[in-house]
């Protein structure tokens, strides 16, 4: 069973802004499959730093407008 990711993010959100963007469409802007775009929406894989930037890139956005990591309880990742 894979573990879900504690970041979060505003993709869909985002695509649906900027007039419906696919996941198809994004994944070809960022250059990876639509299958890790979906996965990176539900929370189930977390992108690289590389990703993310190209993302937020796509949106315009910082990167923080995009992906959010829950402030630390004290608990290890």
């Amino acid at each position: 069973m894979v573990k879900a990711t504690r970041i979060t993010n505003d993709i869909r959100r985002l695509r649906f802004a900027a007039g419906e963007l696919t996941q198809a469409d994004l994944a070809a802007r960022v250059g990876v499959t639509r299958q890790t775009i979906i996965a990176i929406e539900q929370g189930r894989y977390s992108p690289s730093l590389e990703v993310a930037f190209q993302i937020a890139g796509v949106f315009d956005v910082p990167l923080d407008d995009v992906f959010q990591y829950p402030a630390s309880t004290g608990e290890t990742p």
